[in-house]
């Protein structure tokens, strides 16, 4: 008799956990993007709960105004809190921090032992890991747009963007948009996308960091078969997964990224472009939503910007998430001597 009640309460356990998992994949955009968000903060106030005993460290500081040895709080102090102690410009400019001459680190991660310290900005004589980690943002922004922007009717499930490739004139986000086959958006929905950034980056908001168990980043993102489906590989290094969080919005990247979004100065939604899936493919097809952006403070007339944006319309030739061996590449003009 106890045995069979112990297989009815198990039954019964099994039947509420599959009644509220569907529950969860059943979530709105805006309900799925709350949902990680609160998950998020819980999250971050248990690991920083975590730390108990606070230990110091060093931090030896080099820059402007002058070298100097700042003591900080071990796992808790990031290098936005030792901008602090300098001025504003230090917090709202320095991009990336850079740790003992060679590891780029996130403005609003915690520091894990004493080191030296140089913030990065934009301007460096040697900027291509700040510039990748700009672009690299602004990919994740892209989603976050594009998350925001449709009525809650259309279910909106970002697939990935792939590295940061500034040659290629755009910065990407290829979404799933499973409702809507063949949406083609117009000028004004461009313009709607493009000032939805806009009002994102004007916030100022930092960009959070925070590195997550598998089974944790599996239970955030359970209402995505596309990110639930990633997740197991990306941790598959050392069971974690690097989440960010811009507002309430929370995705995954390997990282580093700049330290807020008023970093970003001149930006637009420039395209979104159709790929379609291989035979084998589960997912037929995606849109490739592509924008791009100058950092705050690079100063471009309008019409050198135009010249940006056009560029920018052109399909990216990144390789596609769903059909990786398609020719992503704009058709070549033909040339008058092959016309002749």
């Amino acid at each position: 008799m106890k045995q069979h009640a112990l297989s009815i309460s198990k039954s019964l356990l099994l039947n509420t956990s599959a009644k509220c998992l569907s529950s969860i994949r059943c979530l709105s955009t805006e309900e799925a993007v709350e949902r990680r968000n609160h998950l998020f903060v819980l999250e971050k106030k248990r690991q920083h709960e975590k730390v108990g005993r606070i230990e110091k460290i060093e931090v030896n500081y080099k820059g402007v105004p002058k070298d100097c040895t700042l003591i900080m709080n071990k796992d808790i102090s990031t290098p936005y809190d030792c901008a602090r102690h300098f001025s504003e410009w230090h917090t709202e400019m320095s991009a990336l921090a850079l740790l003992d001459g060679t590891l780029h680190w996130d403005m609003h991660r915690p520091l894990t032992e004493s080191c030296t310290l140089e913030f990065q900005s934009f301007n460096i004589a040697e900027p291509q890991q700040v510039n990748k980690a700009f672009w690299r943002t602004c990919s994740l922004l892209l989603g976050a747009c594009a998350s925001v922007a449709f009525k809650s009717t259309v279910p909106v499930a970002l697939h990935s963007f792939p590295g940061p490739d500034i040659r290629s004139g755009s910065f990407i986000y290829d979404v799933d948009l499973p409702t809507l086959p063949d949406w083609r958006p117009t000028s004004q929905e461009l313009h709607t996308l493009s000032a939805e950034y806009i009002r994102i980056c004007r916030q100022k908001l930092p960009v959070e960091r925070l590195d997550v168990s598998e089974e944790l980043a599996l239970e955030m993102f359970v209402d995505n078969p596309h990110k639930t489906t990633q997740i197991p590989s990306i941790a598959k290094a050392n069971g974690k997964v690097t989440l960010y969080k811009v507002d309430k919005h929370v995705d995954i990247s390997k990282g580093p990224l700049i330290g807020n979004t008023g970093q970003v100065g001149k930006v637009a939604v420039t395209a979104v472009h159709k790929l379609t899936g291989s035979n084998d493919s589960e997912v037929k097809q995606l849109y490739r939503f592509q924008g791009v952006a100058l950092p705050t403070g690079v100063i471009l007339n309008h019409f050198a910007f135009s010249l940006l944006i056009e560029r920018a319309k052109k399909l990216n030739s990144a390789r596609s998430p769903i059909n990786p061996f398609a020719d992503t590449r704009e058709p070549a003009h033909e040339s008058i001597a092959a016309r002749a």
